[in-house]
């Protein structure tokens, strides 16, 4: 008998002769997306197997893997381990889906799933890809989606669409979701945490499971079927968006209750049946703002708490506006006379991503009070896209300020020497600042003034 394996699904070889078959490169793997999550995600099946092709549609992205370089930043590692696997012939790249389909016997599928205007999964990529793959998708194949998609999306959208391209429905399908996070992906995709596996059938199950096997060094986990792992990764982000959005209203009530919220939720947080998240001006990235509508505008019944935490999120902005014109008021400042900081536009510390961060509508609505909006973030080149003028840190000295926004706690902002600046009003989003020894007016959010002279508000502002 042969012991050569080329697909998978359904393969009548021993699973040991399947497993050295996959591990050699026998089993030849196409990663369908090489973006920030994508080309470390092909990295590592390429240093585990030997045998990966990329396909993206940026023949600019191509042209600089196959030269074994890399264009994403700030991913330990990956320029080191994408030279040196292009270098051993384990990964190249290609501007045709189809022509890596082609070569492929596991695919492995990890492209943008935003949402549209209209807050509606925007599936278009995936189905392109899709059909892409199905043209030349053989017997034995497996189809392995990365991508976060709504429950259901294998079982009703993917597997008649693969099955009609491909003539045949003797392939596997399962969602296997990425679970990592910028600037830790190698990490993270090796095997920070357990990997979740689901297939469309037991048998796309089994052979999902055989391959996250090699990929990573963590527990992998497998549930009882592909919308059941698509339910998993959507729910992280829902977990998160609910957990957010009760930190957000509580540190809304911070003047109320006249507490510092934060601390209350520090020590309420010592009980271990209790994890409030952290209060902050919104909720940005590619994830979370997006998740909560994969379930919101896809089924029938009414998501109510989904709903509301999304609208309490996307409120935090513009109550972080409204918190500096009220506290740059009580200064007798008018917004339309100030010059207003804004700290950090990208959604997280030492990140470029800007989707979704509050950074935006923040610099937006102090716009359109009339104050004159600066912008810094060592993370980015310009603020073409926000209604602000990018300044380096050390400009910021020179630019008369009136008040500051910290948005988003780049490392780099430890730097700045805030006893240089006259008196400010500064309204910290993260609770990041120790102003305690400054002149300046300070308002953290979820713990009210905190600033070294008395920020509290006159009983006029307080009423």
């Amino acid at each position: 008998m042969s012991l050569q394996v080329h697909g998978l699904y359904g393969s009548e070889a021993p699973e040991s002769v399947q497993r050295a078959a996959f591990r050699t490169g026998q089993v030849p793997v196409a990663v369908y997306g090489l973006g920030k999550m994508g080309l470390p995600l092909a990295a590592v099946y390429a240093e585990t197997t030997g045998n990966v092709v990329g396909a993206d549609v940026d023949p600019e992205v191509v042209e600089a893997i196959d030269a074994g370089e890399c264009h994403v930043d700030r991913e330990p590692g990956l320029p080191e381990l994408v030279r040196e696997t292009v270098a051993a012939g384990a990964l190249e790249a290609t501007d045709d889906p189809r022509e890596a389909a082609a070569r492929a016997a596991v695919h492995v599928v990890i492209v943008p799933t935003p949402i549209t205007d209209e807050k509606e999964a925007d599936l278009s990529i995936l189905r392109s890809v899709a059909g892409d793959i199905g043209a030349n998708l053989d017997p034995g194949d497996l189809v392995v989606v990365e991508c976060t998609v709504p429950p259901r999306t294998c079982e009703d959208l993917l597997r008649p669409l693969l099955a009609d391209a491909a003539g045949h429905e003797a392939f596997g399908l399962a969602f296997c979701p990425e679970r990592t996070a910028s600037g830790r992906a190698l990490r993270d995709i090796r095997g920070a945490y357990p990997k979740v596996v689901g297939g469309i059938d037991d048998e796309s199950t089994r052979v999902a499971e055989l391959v996250y096997d090699h990929i990573t060094d963590n527990e992998v986990l497998a549930v009882s079927d592909a919308t059941t792992a698509e339910a998993v990764k959507v729910f992280e982000g829902l977990y998160r968006d609910v957990n957010i959005a009760l930190a957000n209203e509580l540190a809304t009530l911070t003047d109320e209750f006249g507490i510092d919220v934060n601390e209350a939720i520090a020590t309420a947080n010592t009980q271990p049946f209790c994890d409030i998240h952290d209060p902050g001006p919104g909720v940005g990235g590619h994830c979370i703002p997006y998740y909560p509508y994969f379930v919101i505008n896809e089924v029938d019944a009414d998501a109510r708490l989904l709903s509301t935490a999304r609208e309490v999120n996307d409120a935090m902005p513009a109550f972080t506006v409204e918190t500096l014109a009220r506290e740059l008021d009580a200064e007798g400042t008018s917004p339309d006379d100030a010059t207003v900081a804004v700290l950090g536009l990208t959604y997280r510390p030492g990140v470029e991503e800007i989707r979704a961060t509050p950074a935006g509508p923040i610099a937006e609505r102090l716009s359109a009070l009339g104050a004159e909006v600066l912008a810094v973030d060592p993370m980015l080149d310009d603020a073409e896209p926000f209604e602000a003028e990018m300044v380096s840190r050390a400009e910021l000295y020179g630019a008369d300020l009136d008040a500051a926004v910290m948005v988003t706690p780049h490392e780099e902002f430890d730097a700045i020497e805030w006893e240089r600046f006259d008196p400010l009003v500064v309204v910290d989003g993260r609770g990041s600042l120790d102003l305690a020894a400054t002149d300046h007016r300070v308002y953290t959010i979820g713990s009210g003034p905190t600033g070294g002279r008395d920020a509290a508000l006159s009983e006029e502002v307080a009423e």
